[in-house]
């Protein structure tokens, strides 16, 4: 049997991008099994792939401002004690970040990475034995392919893409849902990922006369604010209650379609295959917009959200 640690702390996206070189790794070493390094708040997304066995948990968001107190240091030291109690294969951080490398320092096994050519941040390299060059113009879920299969040793295939994910821990929220609903992800970490409140209730507008309700997902009461004000003008436009990521996934899987702005939630359609489009501003979606099938996306001139027109966005929706 393999035994691989996999550190990954964060983000959504990010972590999801990382399920298909699970798969692929699986597909080649029958008996290979994984554990997880991620942030609690997201690991859910690791539980979802069943080569996953064990998750590790950090709540590494208060390292930064709080590294000195008694908690944050019993809470590092009993992550090291989880990473280096076991005995692994291989370690392989897959994130290549310096919150990500701070983890792989206190490995005690050596640790495959990116090359300083690579990483996501300078010097991250410097935590890994085993560097490993991976070309930074391509997608992130071919990056975290090749890294992976560069680290256990097989030939990877770029063409095929598979999370692999099972729906089971998947849970129906506390409500009846409508026949006929889409989900629309209005949320962003940057504001210049926002599309305009006027524009989301304007595409509110055009799905309601289709008779189709809109569910406002949301991560923050601040988003759950905006998603409120959205969702005013509207019978058929709910703004939902802030809800565990399970949930959200049950909604996601079986919504008609989604509209999104450049978020984690944006990637868990592309992972349960719900039709999506996505719109993007700053980012470049070549190298991390949504990866699978049925997803679309628009992106707005010199990286401006309100370039992007209501009528492009219904032009692109399957109703």
């Amino acid at each position: 049997m393999k035994r691989v640690l996999i550190i990954k702390l964060t983000s959504m996206g990010d972590l999801m991008h990382a399920l298909p070189a699970i798969t692929e790794a699986k597909s080649k070493y029958e008996d290979i099994e994984f554990d997880w390094v991620i942030d609690k708040n997201f690991s859910s997304v690791a539980k979802w792939h069943p080569s996953v066995i064990n998750t590790i948990e950090t709540n590494h968001r208060k390292w930064k401002t709080n590294i000195f107190s008694s908690e944050v240091r019993k809470e590092i030291k009993d992550i090291r004690s989880k990473i280096n109690e076991a005995s692994y294969d291989f370690v392989v951080d897959m994130q290549n970040n310096l919150k990500s490398a701070f983890v792989s320092y206190n490995s005690k096994q050596e640790v495959y990475g990116m090359d300083k050519n690579s990483a996501r941040e300078f010097p991250a390299h410097l935590a890994y034995k085993n560097k490993i060059d991976v070309d930074k113009s391509l997608h992130a879920v071919l990056r975290q392919k090749i890294l992976l299969s560069s680290s256990l040793g097989y030939e990877t295939n770029l063409e095929i893409n598979d999370y692999g994910i099972e729906k089971i821990a998947f849970e129906k929220p506390d409500f009846d849902l409508p026949d006929n609903y889409c989900v629309l992800v209005q949320n962003a970490s940057w504001p210049t990922k926002l599309w305009s409140v006027q524009k989301w209730q304007d595409l509110i507008d055009y799905l309601e006369q289709k008779n189709i309700t809109c569910l406002l997902p949301s991560g923050t009461i601040k988003e759950k604010l905006r998603a409120e004000t959205i969702a005013s003008k509207s019978n058929l436009a709910i703004a939902l209650d802030i809800m565990d990521l399970n949930k959200v996934a049950y909604l996601i899987d079986n919504a008609n379609f989604c509209v999104c702005s450049d978020t984690g939630l944006a990637h868990l359609s592309a992972v349960v295959g719900t039709p999506s489009t996505t719109l993007y501003g700053p980012t470049d979606v070549n190298l991390i917009g949504t990866f699978g099938k049925n997803q679309a996306h628009l992106i707005g001139d010199n990286g401006d959200m309100e370039a992007i027109s209501v009528e492009r966005v219904i032009s692109c929706l399957r109703i």
